[in-house]
């Protein structure tokens, strides 16, 4: 079953998903970014400078087939035909069509009130459905050990 988890208290989505984004590809992660058209477009603008240093490989959904089974990240507004269905995060407000297709899962939520509505019905169609959720909350302080 898909491990569904959810970043609460995200200042900024894209710039969160830019580091989560690095994050993964050092550790040989595939991920695909699902959202709307224009947030995806965004996204992309970013990854190209948000580090001078590091590079996140990223492509969208339309690449060819060669540059698709390559790059790490996908960037899709739909589900449909990724090449792979390792890891799946979400900057749109609806459930993605398709999510349980993959590994795991990670949901964004933003402090805007409207973000956090549309999370709250997000968690609860997945937990109607038997999906254990993890919760990350931002706004908590990290124990080191």
């Amino acid at each position: 079953m898909t491990e569904v988890a959810f970043h609460f208290n995200v200042p900024d989505k894209l710039a969160y998903s830019c580091r989560l984004l690095r994050k993964a590809c050092s550790t040989g992660a595939r991920v695909v970014v699902t959202g709307e058209p224009d947030a995806l477009k965004r996204l992309d603008q970013l990854l190209w400078t948000f580090s001078a240093h590091e590079f996140v490989p990223h492509c969208q959904s339309g690449a060819s087939a060669a540059t698709l089974a390559a790059t790490p990240v996908l960037l899709a507004a739909s589900l449909d035909a990724c090449p792979h269905h390792e890891v799946l995060v979400n900057l749109g407000a609806q459930v993605p069509a398709g999510f349980e297709r993959f590994e795991r899962f990670i949901e964004l939520v933003t402090l805007a009130d409207e973000d956090r509505a549309a999370a709250r019905t997000r968690w609860k169609h997945y937990a109607d459905r038997g999906y254990e959720m993890k919760r990350h909350d931002l706004a908590q302080p990290v124990e080191n050990p």
